[in-house]
């Protein structure tokens, strides 16, 4: 690489890094706890939980679990049931005055799914953790602040990027690994900053463009879902499960029986949220249930139906575009949640890594006095 190239590339790595670096600390700091956000919240002891119950204890009908909600407010209607992340023994209900209403002054209430007994009203605005993620994925911002992360994310990948480039014929001088101990302070932190770098280099990449990706997140879902919610209201989708002989007896509106049909035209799927017709994610008379699969890869690829509310039959839309699967797919690698505590001990350790080679970066500009670095 020539002279000319190099000074390129080393103005690049530099402005790319110093624009960026002080947010990418926050979220690495951030992000830390936000790993072992389940772990933490256990032993907290935040949050509402279901009892203790036997193992085999039969599942209240869904429909007890509305009629439970309704009593606890009884001026409401029911919006949605959302599944318990965390323990499936739990449906969290969403309720407001009218099923078409735009949910600015919903209610959220949490019922046992075993029992349909109420047992409160979540709150996740609140708490250490909600701290943590707020900071981390908009800075209380909301969408501008995502958006400016993901450019700040951006920033990030070029700057990984440049910094290979410059580390490859940096290395021709020393073998790998090598801190020269001997040398001034700067020159060790040196070292060790391409050492730790390199080393984490396919991990920051990785975690640095999938949050990149869940920046996106909310305008491509909602364009999807928008478009997807359209195609089932005007017609445009086919018979996953036609109705059976039980047909209208069967369903007359029961979001239970609306369930079950959806679980048996996707085998091995799981309900992940259920709309009530006339809702914004509904038709006026369809029940629409989003479902994903049930083992950590496939638990956010999710799949939506239409179920008739008088005869059972179930209906889908399009298929998932590319993009909605790689959007699903970013957040649990973002956050290491596909391998259980041993890998979300490595996310920890390589954050921790991630934050030494951030904060020995901003040091050896520092020291140079802002000049072009030379090894």
């Amino acid at each position: 690489m020539t002279a000319a190239a190099m000074r390129r590339w080393g103005w690049i790595h530099k402005w790319s890094s110093l624009v960026c670096t002080l947010f990418m600390l926050l979220l690495c700091l951030t992000g830390l706890p936000l790993i072992f956000s389940h772990e933490i919240d256990h032993l907290a002891g935040d949050g509402i939980h279901a009892p203790e119950m036997p193992a085999d204890t039969p599942r209240a009908s869904l429909d007890a679990v509305a009629q439970a909600a309704v009593a606890h407010y009884p001026s409401l209607v029911p919006l949605y049931f959302f599944a318990g992340e965390d323990d499936p023994n739990l449906w969290y209900v969403k309720l407001d005055t009218r099923v078409d209403t735009d949910e600015s002054a919903s209610r959220l209430v949490l019922v046992d799914a075993r029992t349909a007994e109420v047992l409160g009203e979540p709150q996740f605005d609140s708490g250490f953790m909600s701290v943590m993620y707020r900071l981390h994925v908009d800075m209380y911002a909301g969408l501008p602040g995502k958006l400016f992360l993901g450019a700040m994310g951006l920033l990030l990948v070029t700057a990984i990027v440049s910094g290979v480039v410059l580390y490859a014929p940096f290395m021709r001088k020393l073998d790998f690994g090598t801190v020269r101990r001997q040398r001034a302070t700067r020159t060790r932190w040196l070292d060790l900053h391409n050492l730790l770098g390199i080393v984490t280099v396919v991990w920051a990449l990785v975690v640095g463009f999938t949050g990149v990706v869940n920046t996106w997140a909310e305008l491509i879902f909602k364009a999807w879902q928008a478009e997807q919610v359209a195609a089932l209201q005007a017609g445009a989708t086919h018979t996953v499960l036609a109705p059976d002989a039980a047909g209208a007896a069967a369903a007359d509106g029961s979001v239970q029986r609306a369930m079950e049909r959806a679980l048996l035209a996707a085998p091995g799927m799981k309900v992940d949220m259920i709309a009530f017709p006339g809702t914004l994610r509904s038709t006026p008379t369809h029940h629409a249930v989003l479902l994903s699969g049930d083992t950590p890869l496939t638990a956010r690829l999710t799949q939506a139906l239409l179920v008739d509310a008088d005869n059972g039959e179930v209906l889908e839309a399009s298929g998932r575009p590319w993009y909605v699967t790689v959007l699903q797919l970013s957040e649990p690698l973002h956050f290491g949640d596909y391998g259980g505590l041993p890998m979300k001990a490595l996310w920890a350790l390589l954050d921790l890594i991630t934050i030494v080679v951030l904060g020995s970066g901003l040091y050896l500009w520092w020291r140079r006095g802002g000049q072009e670095a030379k090894p």
